[in-house]
């Protein structure tokens, strides 16, 4: 019996079994031989060169006996993407994850545009927007394409095989005998439900998005790289922006090329022109650059400015027609100054859809500025961008010119605390790496002053208010602005209401979202303000019913930078506790407000209920009253059992026999009592509430415009108008 030391290095197992199987054989084979090598690693399989046989190397051997190289991995090129080709290939993070949301962020980008084109130029936003159904066999003709009749129906997903479609009729008959059943025992007969459609991916929808504004319009050289240059744009720089990604219309754009391969067109004017830029375009994916059909100047027949963007996409009407509408109706909310238009035209007339937001007012909220960047709240990144881009020359006017909260003196401060090698006049070009983060350190660790709110936006009580009392028709509103506040040195405000009651509300909750003027539908749960409204609201304690009361919370946050959460840029986390405290304290002097106004409505309630009794048991007391005092004064009248009396309670007795006073006449005292005593505390209650109350809303005085002939006075609640 011979023994044998193995040694064997950890592999995987696959490696360590193939190894043992080859050790098993070769034992079993030359029991008599030692082995020449006492240490096996683990991926090295027994070979002919181990027993002692040709070192050369072989092929690997398979069953057959046949031989075959292993393949050589092919060298890996360096390639590049273009901003096109990356939105493209990951267009979810964009918002254009289904054909369905595809058309409704379309929908959202079009309208933002116009919304920021007109509030740029101070125009009451007019925005009109049509979308149109297009069946295949119109968007056949569209690309010169022909139908075709089906030869092969088995080969299209919306093929019924004989066995299924056995098997539909069975399960049809049989819920038919079902209803017979039910409808002879007198049973609730259930309606039928729509069979699951079998739809084939290449049965798709296709729809015509019009959009139309009353902005400030495109410069006719600039429309082609506007649409057709990805990440291109005028709205980059640190300001309250609408957008999320700066994509616009490009997104659309893409899709559509994606989707149906038709370019975009666009028609704009501008102030002053004589004429109108047509542009038929789509994009270069690869290349990022646009690739124009026609671009040209048209004669302007009726004088406008604005614009208007034409695109044909896929997608899907059916399921995120909701979503769509609601979009539109919380944009009326928070922009109650702009009027929309929305329509939907359909194959069949039946299934049409128009509707008009009405503008409820011409008070604007201030155009967004484009302010400095706060010390705090740079990186090495942008501070070296900051220095390549600047004029200025030296360190200390490098400070004071590029950051916000930064004066002379400070400055210096700030120099003379980065060490020796750094002075005031130190030229900004000549910085070095290490001294560039040496700046970010001291930045990140000085103490700076918190900007200033004055580069935002919001909306304001008095439009939001209007927003809600125009799309909602609540019973009850409260709305509250806080002071600006800052999170990691950007600004933000945060401006909340709350409604009760009201059309078109569900009972309990109903949260609308808003981020820079523009609601967030999707993603709701995991977003700070319907977490705190949720979970950190005690509602019981401002007389809100959670759960029976209808309760719209609107809250909306204005920032130079809004904390979005997820690719999609869908909702706002609630780890930044600056924000998440801001939205709680806004809500909560919104019940505050509210639950004066319940405790008011309660007691109205509690005394027109008091009225209400006491009015009712006016016939049931009155014809006591009356039965008594004639009995009364019958007995009076009897001589021999006359009462002892004052003289005025026998004058009454008297007039009681005579008939002078009647039971009508006692019941219309009483019902005369009832409303003099109701009056009085009714009088009494609003001289203790109303006229020892202080006033607690402010009232803004405006400054009178050279080029108008009124003056407003604004408060959250009403604007008094003078004109002159």
């Amino acid at each position: 019996m011979m023994r044998f030391n193995i040694f064997i290095y950890a592999s995987p197992p696959c490696a360590r079994v193939t190894l043992y199987h080859s050790l098993i054989h070769s034992v079993a084979v030359e029991n008599t031989s030692r082995l020449s090598k006492p240490l096996i690693w683990a991926d090295q399989r027994i070979s002919p060169m181990d027993s002692g046989e040709s070192s050369e190397e072989s092929p690997v051997q398979t069953k057959k006996g046949k031989s075959k190289t292993p393949r050589k991995p092919k060298a890996s090129t360096l390639k590049q993407k273009s901003p096109a080709e990356f939105f493209a290939e990951n267009k979810n993070i964009a918002g254009f994850d289904n054909p369905g949301k595809s058309l409704y962020t379309t929908v959202r980008e079009l309208v933002e545009n116009a919304l920021d084109s007109a509030e740029s130029i101070a125009e009451l936003p007019l925005v009109e927007v049509t979308i149109e159904e297009i069946n295949r066999s119109k968007f056949n003709s569209m690309i010169g394409l022909i139908d075709r009749e089906r030869i092969d129906e088995a080969l299209y997903g919306d093929f019924e095989t004989v066995k299924a479609r056995e098997k539909r009729l069975a399960k049809e008959a049989r819920f038919q005998e079902i209803q017979a059943k039910n409808s002879a025992l007198g049973k609730k007969v259930k309606e039928p439900t729509a069979g699951k459609a079998m739809k084939g991916r290449g049965e798709a929808s296709f729809y015509r998005v019009t959009c139309k504004d009353n902005g400030r319009g495109m410069p006719h050289d600039d429309i082609p790289n506007m649409f057709g240059r990805v990440l291109s744009g005028t709205k980059y720089g640190l300001k309250q922006t609408r957008g999320k990604f700066g994509l616009g219309a490009k997104m659309a754009l893409i899709w559509s090329k994606m989707s149906t391969g038709l370019p975009i067109e666009i028609s704009s004017s501008m102030n002053g022109q004589s004429y109108t830029t047509f542009c038929r375009l789509d994009i270069d994916i690869h290349r990022n650059i646009p690739h124009i059909h026609l671009h040209e100047k048209r004669n302007d027949k009726d004088p406008w400015h604005g614009a208007e963007i034409q695109v044909v996409i896929e997608g899907n009407w059916t399921t995120y027609r909701s979503k769509i509408l609601h979009y539109m109706r919380q944009m009326a909310v928070i922009t109650p100054y702009a009027q929309f238009m929305f329509r939907f035209i359909a194959d069949t007339p039946d299934k049409n859809v128009s509707i008009r937001f009405a503008r409820r007012t011409d008070v604007m909220p201030a155009v967004p500025l484009e302010t400095k960047y706060h010390p705090s709240a740079v990186d090495l990144l942008l501070i070296k961008r900051l220095i390549g881009e600047t004029s200025k020359q030296h360190l200390l006017q490098f400070l004071q010119h590029e950051f916000v909260n930064i004066g002379k003196a400070h400055a210096e401060r700030l120099i003379g605390e980065m060490g020796p090698d750094f002075s005031s006049k130190t030229p900004v070009n000549s910085l070095t790496s290490q001294q560039i983060v040496r700046m970010h350190q001291l930045f990140r660790q000085a103490k700076f002053d918190d900007p200033s709110g004055d580069c935002l936006s919001p909306a304001g009580e008095y439009n939001l208010r209007l927003g809600i009392i125009k799309e909602l028709q609540p019973e009850m509103v409260a709305t509250y602005t806080a002071s600006a506040q800052v999170f990691e040195g950007h600004p933000f405000i945060v401006e909340a209401g709350v409604s009760l009651g009201g059309k078109d509300v569900k009972q309990g909750l109903n949260i609308f979202r808003f981020a820079n003027r523009i609601p967030l539908l999707f993603e709701q749960g995991a977003d700070v303000v319907t977490r705190t409204a949720m979970k950190r609201i005690n509602w019981n304690s401002y007389k809100i019913n959670q759960t029976q009361d209808k309760i719209g919370v609107f809250v909306s946050i204005v920032s130079t930078k809004i904390p979005f959460k997820g690719t999609g840029k869908e909702y706002i986390g609630d780890d930044i506790s600056e924000i998440a405290n801001a939205v709680k304290t806004s809500i909560k002097q919104c019940c505050v407000q509210l639950k004066s106004k319940i405790v008011k409505k309660i007691q109205a309630r509690e005394q027109q209920e008091r009225k209400r009794n006491l009015s009712k048991y006016i016939s049931d007391a009155t014809g006591a009253i009356y039965s008594v005092l004639k009995e009364a004064s019958q007995l009076h009248a009897n001589k021999k059992k006359r009462l002892e009396i004052k003289d005025e309670d026998a004058e009454l007795l008297e007039k009681v026999s005579d008939r002078l006073i009647t039971k009508e006449m006692l019941s219309e005292k009483l019902a005369q009592h009832v409303e003099q005593v109701d009056y009085e505390m009714a009088m009494e209650y609003a001289t203790q509430s109303g006229v020892r109350e202080e006033p607690r809303e402010n009232i803004y005085l405006q400054a009178l415009d050279p080029q108008k002939n009124f003056m407003d006075f604004q408060t959250p609640v009403f604007v008094f108008r003078l004109f002159q």
